[in-house]
């Protein structure tokens, strides 16, 4: 299809426009009948294998000893890691500091964190998903006990 400068404009003549769309049909109609039924276009086949090994997902285990580990992280975060924190070598104080700058993180970064032990978090960045809570579980266990 040819652009039209004067019709955009406004000051084309409506017959012009007739005989122009009358024979871009025509040339429209042609095109689809001159290509043979079976043949493929095989620059759209892609292998299944080709897109599975540059997404895999990956979990980062973590222990932070200082606050200053909180930065590696978020890069994990940042990185689209999902981090396992576990909090049992740190003093409380400095484990709710780092909890609160994770959650920071995962805030701007639109993820996820939940408490899945005693002193153990999981933060997720957004691809990830995570289903039931772990806590549910634990009490479940508790009231069969």
């Amino acid at each position: 299809m040819a652009f039209d400068f004067g019709k955009f404009l406004g000051i084309s003549g409506d017959e012009d426009s007739l005989e122009e769309e009358e024979y871009t049909s025509e040339q429209e109609n042609n095109t689809d009948e001159q290509v043979p039924l079976n043949s493929v276009n095989r620059d759209n086949v892609v292998s299944i294998k080709s897109g599975m090994s540059a997404s895999k997902s990956q979990i980062v285990l973590y222990e932070p000893r200082v606050y200053s580990d909180a930065k590696d992280v978020a890069r994990n975060l940042i990185n689209n890691k999902a981090v396992v924190i576990n909090f049992s070598r740190i003093d409380d104080k400095s484990a709710n500091r780092i909890v609160d700058f994770i959650a920071g993180t995962v805030f701007a970064l639109g993820g996820q964190i939940q408490r899945i032990g005693s002193k153990i978090y999981l933060a997720t960045p957004p691809k990830f998903v995570t289903d039931g809570k772990i806590s549910d579980l634990v009490d479940k266990k508790d009231n069969f006990s």
